[in-house]
């Protein structure tokens, strides 16, 4: 669809006869306007009259159309598109991730065969978060130190390959629960006040770092920001030994009491996933709970098209220029009328 940017500049079009019909004509001068020294030459070129399509009529309304054509410029025209759906900015999400060495306990299932922790949650995660379409996501790392892996961003994709290139052991063997809390409330803090969301997964109990978990809760529930605890681990598994299989807890060192107090504390919750499905669950019941953006925002994308009609004006005034000057352009008297008055009104 066409339309015009700026269409009170079309006022402007009877500009050129109101100053003809009301303001009298620039003095001239033997000297003239500009010293050309090759003028002599130039003139000398010229000989005969204009032919009679470009007479006097011809002039005016070459001179008109481009003067129109200017003015179309300045109206600025558009072309106005299609509606297109852009998705809306959501919520502020920061997924924490534990890689202490725990997590390469083979205590999950996986497409039939046996898998660590790690892998089922890089499964389960990645597939999280390509469905927060609108939301910004960013990462944190933690064993036995923490560390921002990706900042807040809506290139989730990114996010997606960096988790899946996070390896177990690569910021130590322990579980520091309260600096990973600390960073991710660092990265938070600063955005809307409805939006900031942790979740945080872990298989163990906080037994390293500088912040107390519990501390880092309180800071967190200070800042508005809501963190939603993930527990994964089996509840028990066959192990072979001497005397034959035995069940045994892998999960025996989550602590469940205090993830539950981390997520009571920031108005978030607390979960517990036993295998894959469970964990799935839980990130379903996440999106449940602090859903995405539903409502994309439409715009409708615009191109300008102004340099078509001062395309149109510069070639019609280099045309004339060009006229003017071919050995058969001299203007008869009835050209040379049009042009006086084409000069007068410029």
């Amino acid at each position: 669809m066409m339309d015009f940017a700026w269409p009170w500049a079309f006022a402007l079009v009877p500009l050129a006869w109101i100053v003809r019909r009301f303001l009298s004509a620039a003095p001239q001068t033997r000297a003239g306007a500009l010293r050309v020294p090759f003028f002599d030459s130039v003139a000398s070129m010229r000989g005969g009259s204009l032919p009679a399509t470009l007479g006097r009529r011809a002039l005016l309304a070459a001179m008109t159309l481009g003067w129109v054509s200017l003015v179309v410029a300045v109206a600025r025209p558009v072309w106005v598109g299609e509606p297109v759906a852009l998705p809306a900015e959501g919520r502020d999400l920061m997924l924490a991730v534990d890689l202490s060495g725990s997590m390469a306990r083979e205590d999950f299932t996986l497409g039939g065969r046996t898998a660590d922790r790690l892998t089922v949650v890089k499964e389960v995660a990645e597939d999280f978060i390509g469905r927060r379409e609108g939301d910004r996501v960013g990462l944190v790392l933690f064993g036995t130190r923490a560390y921002l892996q990706a900042p807040l961003t809506f290139d989730r994709p990114t996010v997606q390959t960096l988790l899946d290139e996070a390896q177990i052991g690569l910021a130590g063997e322990e579980t520091a629960i309260g600096d990973a809390i600390g960073i991710a409330t660092k990265r938070l803090r600063d955005r809307p006040a409805e939006s900031r969301v942790l979740v945080l997964l872990t298989d163990g109990a906080s037994n390293a770092g500088a912040l107390d978990p519990i501390e880092a809760a309180r800071i967190a529930a200070a800042e508005g920001i809501r963190v939603y605890t993930i527990g994964v681990g089996a509840d028990q598994i066959a192990m072979r030994t001497a005397f034959g299989n035995r069940l045994v807890n892998p999960s025996a060192d989550l602590d469940e009491r205090a993830l539950s107090e981390i997520a009571d504390l920031t108005g978030g919750a607390y979960f517990r996933a036993k295998n894959i499905e469970g964990l799935a669950n839980v990130y379903r019941e996440i999106d449940r709970l602090e859903p995405a953006v539903a409502e994309p925002v439409y715009v409708r994308p615009v191109k300008d098209l102004f340099h078509w009609p001062l395309g149109v004006a510069l070639a019609l005034s280099l045309g004339l220029g060009f006229a003017e000057v071919r050995p058969w352009g001299a203007l008869g008297s009835s050209g040379r009328e049009a042009a006086t008055a084409v000069s007068e009104v410029a």
